[in-house]
């Protein structure tokens, strides 16, 4: 059989796509590393392993994977330890004259000549992961420091040891990669959940996830595996792939520590984990739903101890954080911060509540979840099957001498006249709303049943936001582009062929090959004034209000946008991604 390349080995074994190939060749270019291998596991796009397997391949020689094939003890034996930690290349098997040794770089003539003379044996190298032979060295040699116990998710562990850790689960699990077996009886995966290499698997994909700053996990089962995506800077990115006939035993392992039912399967179900990792405490929302396939899980990862509070700290140009300041430090009516699920909504309004939070003030929420404690703050999280609804909750909380309240959301008509009727008691409502933009929002309410009078008369500002990723400020490079190519953001120019200085990151490994790290907020800032009041109880359409908002001060979110990007904070292709939609 002829020797494929690398590329073509991964393609045909299905571990990458062509246009994962592109996109790795192209930050190989632009960084300059000469090894694709490098930059595809960089990248998210494939296995250490894999790469290595497919190098054995390029290369005519064999691949030794040490997470499961056993080590000959005759072979350990006629190699001194020192050798061995020397070069890093252990002995595996011995057959007659030929002893096998594995090695994450079989053309180090200096090793094999030095095993070759200590053993007196004709050495043929075998390619091996790198990680796998120090552990492989560790767990065979006396010298070498005695093996931990399987890692609690709270365990502090080096992020380059993780992968490592989920391939030893899977090892020991009694699989291959890419194996499809029979999912098993469920008494069978109950059994197999509290196993330490289930245990062990769980509990790194945890490790993985939260080293690597991601803010959710998503555990997918797919025809044939397991899919397990991590969301970075708000962008998904496939961080392994784990044979199917380990879905059930994970899935039911996951569920276990969420306090879910792992017997019912056939109708969504929702949990929370708690962990502490590297002295900080997490907080996992975790929800279930049944698919095709089986149940996916997906894990909100919230980091308890460091919630970014402060509203300088969340993007606001310094005249948007002004009038929010402004608005929210009035003793009554209603502001509302709007955008989609996972635009930084909630942040804002805790970032808010950071800043009002004193002695002299009674402030209360209610929330579902409850996703951050903050102290001095009486929160409160709903219960739908107990009846503790955000209604019911508002009406307690107005017997309970409060200042200032917020709701977690403004779901429906009751909620919203029990909100508008705390606002114009005296009280400062914040809430959130699922609306595009900030002048929706007005529409939204009266769609609710709101009368225009009673929106005009409590409504003080809207806050409509995006989360696009932040260039990494460590890794950036300056670029000139003509101002006309940036007309769609709202800028404006006397000269279209005038230059404008942008920049972009550049990929490195402290941004995992994507130039990005972190996100910042694009805001949309609306401001009540009479004149709006007004069009909004005749009812005018949407357009004229905005028209009426942007003469009395307000920026657009591609407007703040273009803001940012001329600040060099993201980049154009960042704004088009969160910002824009058909018709702009």
């Amino acid at each position: 059989m002829p020797r494929l390349s690398m590329v073509q080995f991964l393609l045909q074994k299905g571990y990458i796509k062509p246009d994962q190939v592109e996109q790795a060749t192209k930050v190989a270019q632009q960084t300059g590393e000469s090894d694709l291998g490098k930059v595809l596991v960089g990248l998210g796009f494939v296995g250490e392993r894999e790469v290595i397997q497919a190098r054995a391949q390029e290369q005519g020689i064999a691949f030794a994977d040490l997470d499961r094939v056993q080590i000959d003890s005759s072979a350990l034996n006629i190699v001194p330890e020192r050798i061995v930690r020397a070069h890093s290349a252990i002995p595996v098997k011995k057959d007659g004259q030929n002893l096998y040794v594995a090695m994450a770089n079989t053309s180090n003539i200096a090793a094999l000549d030095d095993i070759r003379m200590a053993s007196g044996c004709r050495v043929i190298p075998v390619l091996a992961v790198s990680g796998a032979i120090e552990d492989a060295i560790r767990k065979n040699y006396t010298n070498s420091a005695p093996a931990e116990t399987t890692p609690a998710v709270s365990a502090i562990k080096p992020q380059e040891t993780l992968n490592n850790d989920i391939r030893k689960a899977i090892a020991d699990a009694g699989v291959r990669q890419g194996r499809e077996d029979d999912d098993g009886q469920d008494g069978d995966a109950e059994k197999m959940a509290e196993q330490a290499p289930i245990i062990k698997l769980a509990n790194a994909l945890i490790q993985q996830a939260i080293a690597d700053r991601a803010s959710d996990i998503h555990v997918e089962p797919q025809q044939r595996s397991v899919r397990v995506r991590y969301r970075i800077d708000g962008v998904l990115i496939e961080a392994m792939t784990v044979p199917r006939n380990l879905m059930a035993p994970l899935i039911s392992r996951l569920k276990i520590m969420a306090d879910m039912n792992i017997a019912e399967r056939r109708i969504p179900q929702d949990g929370r984990i708690e962990v502490r990792h590297t002295a900080k405490e997490y907080d996992l929302r975790v929800s279930s739903v049944p698919t095709p396939f089986g149940e996916k899980i997906v894990m909100r990862i919230l980091d308890k101890s460091s919630v970014m509070l402060g509203l300088e700290k969340i993007g606001f140009t310094e005249e948007n954080q002004i009038k929010v300041e402004e608005l929210v430090s009035q003793p009554n009516g209603m502001f509302l911060c709007t955008g989609p699920t996972g635009s930084g909504k909630t942040t804002t309004l805790y970032s808010v509540l950071h800043k009002l939070n004193t002695v002299g003030v009674n402030i209360m929420t209610a929330e579902d979840p409850i996703e951050y404690q903050l102290n001095g703050i009486t929160q409160v999280g709903m219960n739908r099957k107990a009846g503790l609804t955000f209604a019911t909750a508002l009406r307690a909380f107005l017997r309970q001498d409060p200042d200032i309240i917020m709701v977690g959301e403004i779901r429906d008509l009751e909620t919203a006249e029990i909100a508008i009727e705390a606002s114009l008691t005296g009280h400062l409502v914040l809430s959130t709303l699922h609306t595009n933009d900030a002048c929706s929002s007005t529409l939204r309410l009266i769609d609710m049943g709101v009368e225009p009078y009673l929106v005009s008369a409590v409504l003080m500002g809207v806050l409509a936001q995006r989360l696009a990723r932040r260039i990494d400020p460590n890794n950036r490079e300056s670029y000139e582009v003509p101002a006309a190519d940036l007309k769609r953001f709202g800028m404006t120019f006397s000269d279209p062929e005038e230059m404008v200085t942008l920049y972009r990151g550049v990929p490195a490994e402290e941004n995992r090959m994507t130039g990005y790290r972190g996100r910042t907020g694009i805001h949309e800032l609306m401001t009540m004034n009479a004149e709006i009041a007004e069009m909004i109880v005749r009812r005018v359409p949407l357009n004229d209000i905005k028209g009426a908002a942007k003469a009395n001060g307000m920026y657009e979110l591609r407007e703040d946008g273009l803001h940012k990007v001329l600040l060099g904070w993201t980049d154009p292709t960042e704004i088009m991604r969160v910002v824009f939609t058909a018709g702009f």
